[in-house]
C-alpha cells in the first residue's frame, strides 16, 4: 500500500497550474509538474538531468494507472467527475470548515479508461470481460452554497486490490503563479512512466 500527495495551484480558466508530487520511500520520491501553453513540464523524469524538464503537449499524456490522471492533470479529473452516473444525494459534510453537499455516482468503463495508455486500458478491458460489467469505481462530489466543487473522489475494490483518490479545491478565487522552465532547461519527451506521474 502507499499514499501519493498532490499539492499545487491551478488556474482552471487561464489553463496553468504548479504541482509537487511526493511519494515518501519511494525510489524517486518527489516530482514535479508545470501546466502552462498547452504543454507539461515535469522535473524528476528518469533518464533526464537533475536539473532538466521533460517537456510533453498536454493533450498526448496518458495514464498508466487506474484512477490516476495522466500527470497527474487535475482537469482530467474534473471531466471523469462531470461524466457521473447513477447520482445520488448522500448527506451534508464539512470539507475543510466548508459547509457541503456529497453527491454520489458511478464511473462508466468509457470514463474510467478516459486517456488511459493502450496497454493499460487492455488490461482493463480484460478486467471487464471478466467481469462480465463495467469495473465497480464509485464516485463522489462535494459541492457549497455557491454550487462551487469543493472536493471529489474516486475508489474501486475489487478481490481486496483497493485505490482511491481525493482531489481536494480550496482557496477558490486566489490567484496561480506559474513559473514556466526556460526553452534550455527543457528536453522534449513522448511518454512519462513512473508511479509519481499517473
Amino acid at each position: 500500500m502507499y499514499g501519493l500527495t498532490i499539492a499545487g495551484g491551478f488556474d482552471f480558466a487561464a489553463d496553468k497550474g504548479h504541482l509537487a508530487v511526493d511519494l515518501p520511500g519511494g525510489a524517486i520520491d518527489h516530482s514535479e509538474q508545470v501546466f502552462a501553453g498547452g504543454k507539461i513540464y515535469i522535473n524528476g523524469v528518469q533518464g533526464i538531468g537533475e536539473d532538466a524538464w521533460g517537456v510533453m503537449p498536454r493533450d498526448k499524456a496518458e495514464a498508466h494507472y487506474l484512477l490516476r490522471a495522466p500527470l497527474n492533470d487535475p482537469e482530467h479529473v474534473l471531466r471523469q467527475i462531470a461524466a457521473m452516473r447513477e447520482i445520488s444525494r448522500e448527506g451534508e459534510e464539512n470539507i475543510r470548515g466548508v459547509h457541503a453537499v456529497r453527491y454520489r455516482g458511478i464511473l462508466d468503463h468509457r470514463t474510467v479508461t478516459l486517456r488511459m495508455a493502450p496497454a493499460v486500458r487492455t488490461r482493463m478491458n480484460q478486467a471487464r470481460d471478466v467481469l462480465g460489467s463495467d469495473v465497480p469505481v464509485f464516485a463522489d462530489a462535494w459541492v457549497d452554497s455557491r454550487g462551487r466543487l469543493v472536493q471529489v473522489g474516486m475508489s474501486v475494490n475489487m478481490s481486496g486490490a483497493r485505490s482511491a483518490l481525493t482531489m481536494t479545491l480550496s482557496d477558490i478565487g486566489e490567484p496561480v503563479r506559474v513559473t514556466v522552465p526556460r526553452a534550455a532547461e527543457t528536453v522534449p519527451v513522448t511518454e512519462v512512466g513512473g508511479i509519481l506521474n499517473g
